[in-house]
């Protein structure tokens, strides 16, 4: 089974994962969503990410300020996690942006630009499309789709 974890921080952060969520879904992936932190609720997000460890091939995980979530959970997992930083009061995401590029030598996060949930779900879809040729195909009509829509754009310009 095709399968991503999306795990935030803060229900909060949602509008920003949804649009990427229901691209995923519309490739047919299966999408299970939490609202969990690493700080508050590190018993339950521990307990989450050991039930998904055998069924799940990309986890994204979205936060803001510290972000320390999508390091915290690529700490305890082999499964890829791609980092998603949310655009906080106080330093328009840039401090989540750093805390989530930075992480220490042997425990890496792929990492997306300030509240891209259609980039974290592309890159996540990337990731899996190595495994699932049906994704790579729908990658490729995805990006033809943007081509044909910028070409579009451009013709209507010049009237």
């Amino acid at each position: 089974m095709m399968k991503i974890a999306v795990v935030m921080g803060s229900k909060s952060d949602y509008p920003k994962l949804e649009k990427g969520i229901e691209l995923l879904e519309m490739f047919g992936i299966k999408v299970v969503a939490r609202a969990l932190s690493a700080h508050r609720t590190p018993k339950q997000l521990t307990t989450f990410l050991n039930e998904i460890e055998n069924d799940t091939d990309v986890i994204i995980a979205a936060a803001g300020k510290a972000a320390h979530l999508p390091g915290v959970i690529a700490s305890h997992t082999l499964i890829p996690v791609v980092g998603l930083p949310i655009k906080s009061s106080t330093m328009d995401g840039l401090d989540s942006l750093l805390s989530i590029v930075q992480m220490p030598q042997g425990i890496p996060v792929a990492t997306v630009t300030i509240d891209s949930g259609i980039n974290a779900a592309l890159m996540a879809a990337q990731i899996m499309s190595i495994k699932y040729p049906n994704i790579k195909e729908q990658l490729k009509s995805y990006r033809e789709q943007m081509e044909q829509k910028v070409l579009d754009d451009d013709k209507n310009l010049r009237g």
